[in-house]
């Protein structure tokens, strides 16, 4: 079975948020699992610096704006997967973030840059790229790489099938219509049964409407997207496609992730060995100049800072909880206006709020392993990472039951805390009182140490691997390519 994946992003090399770390570790564990796996990706800066042995398949030309286009093979470090590169200078050759220039703004060629990326998977699929391998699955993944499923339908004889992945359907890629002719596609696509979304045009429709089958990163979220409050204007989209429609959870990379082997923390541990836990909560509170209180709850955000991830309710609730105990670390960036709150919060709280406006790996690391828990509470989440990085590390998750946060964390209700199947505490509404109800069980159980351990060791004994995932992927995959 030979898969091609395509994404704007990886991590190590590129990461805005959870789709880099899927892309990084699912093809992995597909390969594990026997695929053929290659990766597809724009040649931005820290690609084209991070890819090994890097030699040219074939030179395009000028395309998408682009007077030159070269599709290369390298190998991705670490992992050593197969990685086509697309070293298009004029493209992607730029400062700030894949998407955004340092100012925040959209790039305004992201049409010809991601069009480009799908335009060459499908190059690729059609065998007229690589004469020494084609892919059998393109599997593309959000909207910067979902026109490869609408190029791919729009060429009868390429014999590979599609899966296009939902990460998040809030970002859609959205054009207006009078730069349709740059996509080289028919104007029959530009229509509501097309590519056209209220008088602009979507590279997400490209992917809901054209792709063979369509996946999101949950089973929740799959039945989510299909209603008119998660649906972003497309749930009616979805609900004509309901029978190729579905969600497969995402997993965790366990040997980047794994509190017995990192060595960014303060002292390794597993759930045997919870002092090494206890020391990193020590040590975290002496690394940011929290009052060194072994009874207060210490709570952790890692997280994009945005009203879709619901951390206005955090600090909504913030003055009452640190009134009743609690302590809270923040690692983010996002909304100015929300990152200027945190920064007030810090100000207001000193020695019970700790804010670090930015990201950085290591330290993220440090935050979830010292943390008691750690707080999700998205207005909607796809599927959502660091819940699952919690569960890892016996940092109990306190989220709000929406998609994969609805599907990863057992709440900690009485009876689910005798039975042992109790992960982390769950609410409802999203309002900040729901969110302080909430913390203040979580306030209740962590006075209770040995019940407290009980969820612990019940979270850390999660199986989050992407082994299962990968193993229901395989298996659209084979099913896919039959039918097709």
């Amino acid at each position: 079975m030979r898969v091609l994946h395509v994404a704007a992003e990886v991590f190590p090399l590129v990461k805005t948020g959870g789709l880099a770390d899927v892309v990084a570790a699912l093809p992995v564990a597909l390969a594990e699992q026997g695929a053929d796996v290659r990766l597809l990706l724009p040649g931005l800066p820290a690609v084209m610096e991070g890819v090994q042995g890097a030699r040219t398949v074939v030179d395009v030309g000028a395309c998408f704006g682009a007077l030159r286009v070269r599709l290369l093979l390298a190998r991705l470090p670490g992992s050593k997967l197969p990685v086509y590169v697309i070293d298009a200078p004029y493209l992607y050759r730029r400062g700030g973030s894949p998407y955004q220039d340092g100012a925040g703004e959209e790039w305004p060629d992201n049409l010809q840059r991601f069009a480009l990326l799908g335009w060459l998977a499908a190059h690729l699929a059609a065998e007229d790229a690589d004469p020494q391998w084609a892919p059998d699955i393109v599997h593309a993944h959000d909207w910067h790489a979902a026109m490869a499923c609408a190029y791919v339908a729009e060429h009868g004889p390429t014999r590979a099938a599609t899966v296009f992945t939902v990460h998040n359907l809030a970002f859609q890629g959205l054009f207006p219509m009078h730069d349709w002719p740059l996509l080289g596609l028919a104007s029959r696509l530009m229509s509501p049964s097309g590519l056209e979304f209220h008088g602009q045009f979507s590279f997400m429709k490209a992917g809901l409407q054209f792709a063979h089958h369509v996946t999101t990163v949950s089973p929740t979220y799959a039945h989510e997207i299909a209603t008119h409050e998660f649906g972003c204007g497309l749930d009616g989209v979805i609900r004509s496609r309901a029978g190729s429609v579905s969600g497969i959870l995402n997993g965790i990379d366990d040997a980047i992730w794994n509190p017995a082997t990192d060595p960014a923390i303060a002292q390794r541990y597993d759930a045997e060995r919870l002092a090494g836990k206890r020391a990193c909560r020590q040590a975290l509170q002496a690394e940011l100049g929290l009052q060194p209180d072994p009874q207060a709850l210490l709570l952790s955000v890692v997280s994009r800072l945005t009203a879709q991830k619901g951390l206005d309710l955090v600090l909504a609730a913030l003055p009452a909880l640190v009134r009743a105990g609690v302590q809270l670390v923040v690692q983010g960036t996002g909304e100015p206006a929300l990152e200027a709150a945190f920064a007030m919060a810090q100000q207001a709280h000193p020695g019970r709020v700790h804010v670090h406006i930015g990201y950085d790996e290591a330290r993220a690391h440090r935050l979830i392993a010292g943390a008691d828990g750690i707080v999700v509470p998205s207005r909607f989440e796809p599927c959502g990472l660091t819940q699952m990085y919690g569960l890892r590390y016996g940092t109990l998750p306190l989220v709000r039951r929406v998609g994969g946060l609805a599907d990863t964390v057992v709440d900690a209700s009485d009876e689910a805390v005798t039975r042992g199947q109790a992960t982390g505490f769950v609410f409802d509404a999203a309002t900040p009182a729901a969110l302080e109800r909430c913390a203040r069980r979580a306030l209740e159980l962590h006075a209770d140490a040995r019940r407290w351990a009980a969820v612990q060791a019940t979270a850390m004994a999660q199986e989050l691997s992407w082994t299962g995932s990968a193993r229901q992927y395989l298996t659209l995959y084979q099913r896919l390519a039959q039918a097709h």
